[in-house]
């Protein structure tokens, strides 16, 4: 027997509101720890290419003016 055979004889309450709370309930914690480190993953993500973003800023505007010292 599937699970479509099952789940099809049920109310559409238990398909869509007890059948979700339970599969919450189970896997509650590997969802949020998943989750977090998603999130986590592309804040560090996200610094890194502000990080390399300054420090390519910085060494074009340090070069540039470096070099246009010696018009002085």
């Amino acid at each position: 027997m599937a699970v479509r055979e099952i789940v099809a004889g049920m109310p559409w309450w238990v398909k869509w509101i007890a059948l979700p709370v339970v599969v919450l309930v189970v896997f509650g914690g590997l969802i949020a720890s998943i989750v977090g480190f998603v999130i986590a993953l592309l804040f560090k993500v996200l610094i890194l290419v502000a990080l390399v973003g300054g420090l390519v800023y910085g060494v074009r505007k340090f070069t540039s003016s470096s070099s246009s010292r010696g018009d002085w």
